[in-house]
Formats: structure tokens, C-alpha cells, sequence
């Protein structure tokens, strides 16, 4: 009995190793596809200059950007952790996003401090309402800003309709602030499908560190 317990459980081992190194080189390999990617994206503006793994999951990378918007530029992959079979189910479970971050210094350091966080909320008709009312009147706002300041300064207005593009709807965060790093932009992955989706993300973000420059001329 415990020569079986012994061999079942030198089994579940020699599995969850095999699990550990197969995804961790799946990783690794979609890493450097993304990496790919932001490379012939900027190839006419800059180049990757070096890249590191940190942990199973995450893919750092520094920037040589000749745009003059941005100093010491950066962007991080942050992938889910497949290799840890735990820490994988539990980022499913929380439905975590596969991400890459954009982080870089301004020429200027923005005098505010902003984050916005992208969400939308989406409605189904539900059939025994739509019976009990009747034909329903749909109406389609535009976009909506939830904001926590209490006075709306107009060095916010430039950035805020930069984000409000059909170009930056893929954002999931951006964050200006007058500490280094300036600015920080996240998009999921799924929408850098490709190289053009890497150069749409890299304009969007020169867009806003455009507006973020624009209240100083």
C-alpha cells in the first residue's frame, strides 16, 4: 500500500515538473513574440535596447526611443503564471488579463496626478421586462467620466480626449503623475494581436503624452 502511495505521488511530482518547464517555455516563447511585435512597431522610432524575465510570468524590457515625447521608456508582459498550476487557476478564477504596461518619463513632469481606469457595463433586455413594458426607447449616450475631483481643471481636458478616441479604446488604465515614471499606460494583450496592434498602442501613447504636454505651451 505505501509503495503505491509512494509511486502515485512520485508521479503527481514528475507531472507537475513536466507541467512547470513545458509552459514556462510557452511563456517565454509568447513573451518573445509580443517582444517582437513592439520591436518592428518602433523600428522607425527606436529599438529594444535589453530584456529580462522576472519570475515565470513576467517580461521586462527597456526602450531606446528616438520620440522626443518620452525618457526612459519601458514596457512590461505580464502573462498568465501557467507554469505554477495554482497561481494559474487562481488567475482564471479572478479572470486576470494578460497585460503589457507602458511606462516612460515626459520631457516635462505633469504638474497633476491622474488615473483612469477604463470600465464598461453592458445590458441584456431581459424577455419578461420587455413583455411588461413593451417596446423599449434605446438611447446611446456618449461616453461617461466618473471622477472623484470635486473641480475639473483644464489641464485634464487634452488627455482625457486623447483616451476618448476610437483608436485608445482598448485601454484598461492610464496614469499620469509628477513622480517618476510620468506616465503609465495597460493594455490587454488580446489586443495587440499583431504588429499593428503594437503600433496603434505605441500612438496612442504619444498622443497622451502629447495632451499631457499641451496645458504647458
Amino acid at each position: 500500500m505505501l509503495r503505491l502511495v509512494l509511486i502515485d505521488a512520485l508521479g503527481a511530482v514528475v507531472l507537475l515538473v513536466l507541467w512547470y518547464f513545458y509552459f514556462a517555455r510557452f511563456n517565454r516563447r509568447r513573451g518573445a513574440v509580443v517582444l517582437r511585435w513592439v520591436e518592428s512597431a518602433c523600428s522607425s522610432r527606436g529599438r529594444i535596447v535589453e530584456s529580462r524575465w522576472v519570475g515565470v510570468s513576467r517580461l521586462q524590457a527597456r526602450l531606446g526611443l528616438g520620440v522626443h515625447w518620452f525618457e526612459n521608456a519601458h514596457i512590461t508582459v505580464r502573462l498568465r503564471p501557467r507554469p505554477l498550476l495554482l497561481m494559474w487557476l487562481f488567475s482564471i478564477w479572478r479572470k486576470q488579463s494578460e497585460t503589457l504596461t507602458f511606462e516612460a518619463d515626459l520631457d516635462h513632469a505633469p504638474t497633476f496626478q491622474l488615473e483612469v481606469f477604463r470600465h464598461r457595463w453592458f445590458s441584456h433586455r431581459h424577455s419578461a421586462v420587455a413583455v411588461k413594458w413593451g417596446d423599449w426607447e434605446v438611447s446611446r449616450p456618449g461616453p461617461v467620466v466618473l471622477t472623484t475631483r470635486t473641480h475639473w481643471t483644464q489641464e485634464f481636458t487634452p488627455v482625457v480626449n486623447s483616451l476618448m478616441t476610437s483608436r485608445g479604446h482598448n485601454l484598461l488604465t492610464v496614469r499620469f503623475r509628477p513622480d517618476s515614471p510620468h506616465l503609465a499606460a495597460t493594455i490587454p494583450l488580446e489586443a495587440l494581436s499583431n504588429e499593428q496592434g503594437a503600433a496603434s498602442f505605441l500612438n496612442i501613447v504619444e498622443e497622451l503624452a502629447a495632451g499631457a504636454s499641451t496645458h504647458r505651451r
